[in-house]
């Protein structure tokens, strides 16, 4: 499991160096496998601000900019982008940087003009599109397209790991079979705080409700194979507004190896993450006749997973269906008829206990181990499920993502 130091921070702060850090950790029962530093192949990348542009005179799609690099005279810098305008803030790679994958940036000189080092994508700097949702997928990195980035202030100079957040040290730690309490950042702090004789800052997750409608109207939940599904805790959200999650959230998601969808799909994510508790999100108008039912699947039926490849199913798995079809195998991963999409509207929240033995042999037999199912393979506590749904609607009342009916 990958832990993030900065979010393990907010429940016990650490000082340890990382080498100390999972020298303790390990000592104390929690081995950690490998430690490193976000964005460490990056050197001499700073904040720009391009203070003017101007067309290349020995090229019809080359533009001459003066980049203020917090120097005081400015650096001149020729680039083929056609998205860079005056006044933009840019990641600017000085003469002599170094950037992912070994590359080395030096001065030169283009079509016989000087040019004294490079205006950087993202996908330069190591990103991906889901990193930066806001921004231009072909272009420069322009940081103020980001709301986050463009509140915090950036200034000319400011080093670009920490000025867009790509400076965490993430530990990689090996959880034994024996401890699924530790498959949390919350469990792992757990053991810091015991390791290091600090206190430990929980947080009870507080959700304010109130949104439109009766649950009990709404959704129904119905359990048959109650020795593989003991406990199926579900909560709904209406009027949803899907779109990015905001950046700390897309940080931590980085950090932990999780790829950053949307916010609705990045809470369940940031959940599992956090509380180990894996959890699933339904588009409400998929789920026919507004009821869920956890059964076994039966021989010969079918799933197309959110991967887009068809299932085949026997009577030894599990799956959550409504009155219909099945829409998700339990545990392990959703249906592809039940996705949440960007015109979602309703959404319910599924957050259960499931059989390890049943989902470790079903990921088996379909070639299909997931973070969700290695989890549950190793026994989950029975009693996180509703702590977890909760905290992933309170993270929607907070992000602003819809609103939260009463009731579980």
């Amino acid at each position: 499991m990958l832990l993030s130091r900065k979010w393990l921070n907010e429940f016990v702060p650490v000082e340890a160096k990382d080498r100390a850090f999972a020298e303790d950790m390990t000592l104390s029962g929690s081995k950690v496998e490998v430690t490193e530093v976000e964005g460490e192949e990056i050197s001499n990348v700073v904040v720009g601000r391009v203070v003017e542009i101007r067309r290349h005179e020995n090229s019809d799609h080359m533009w001459i900019c003066q980049v203020d690099v917090g120097e005081g005279t400015p650096l001149q810098i020729v680039t083929g982008a056609q998205n860079v305008s005056q006044g933009d803030l840019v990641p600017v790679a000085k003469d002599n940087s170094t950037l992912p994958g070994g590359i080395h940036i030096k001065k030169g000189t283009l079509r016989g003009v000087e040019s004294n080092g490079m205006l950087c994508s993202y996908k330069e700097l190591g990103m991906t599109d889901n990193d930066w949702p806001y921004s231009v997928v072909d272009g420069i990195f322009l940081l103020e397209s980001d709301p986050d980035l463009k509140a915090k202030g950036l200034k000319p100079g400011d080093d670009i790991r920490i000025a867009i957040g790509l400076d965490d040290h993430v530990v990689e730690f090996e959880i034994t079979p024996n401890r699924p309490d530790c498959l949390s950042v919350i469990g792992l702090a757990r053991e810091a705080a015991v390791t290091y004789g600090k206190a430990l800052t929980l947080h009870d997750p507080v959700v304010n409700g109130g949104g439109p409608g009766n649950l009990s109207d709404l959704l129904d939940v119905e359990i048959p194979a109650t020795d593989l599904c003991p406990r199926y805790t579900a909560r709904m959200v209406r009027n949803v507004k899907i779109g990015p999650s905001p950046k700390w959230m897309r940080d931590r998601l980085r950090a932990s190896g999780v790829r950053p969808i949307n916010n609705i799909v990045d809470i369940t994510n940031y959940v599992m993450l956090e509380y180990g508790q894996p959890m699933h999100a339904f588009d409400y108008r998929y789920v026919k006749g507004g009821k869920i039912i956890v059964r076994r699947a039966e021989e010969g039926e079918t799933l197309t997973t959110l991967d887009g490849n068809v299932r085949n199913l026997n009577s030894s798995m599990l799956v959550i269906a409504d009155e219909h079809r099945a829409v998700g195998l339990a545990g392990i991963m959703g249906g592809e008829n039940s996705e949440i999409v960007e015109d979602t509207v309703d959404v319910v929240f599924e957050s259960a206990n499931f059989n390890g033995t049943s989902i470790r042999r079903t990921a088996l037999a379909l070639g299909m181990r997931t973070e969700a199912s290695a989890k549950f393979e190793k026994g989950l506590d029975i009693l996180n499920t509703l702590p977890a749904v909760n905290r992933a609607c309170e993270l929607v009342e907070r992000l602003g993502a819809g609103e939260v009916l009463d009731g579980v």
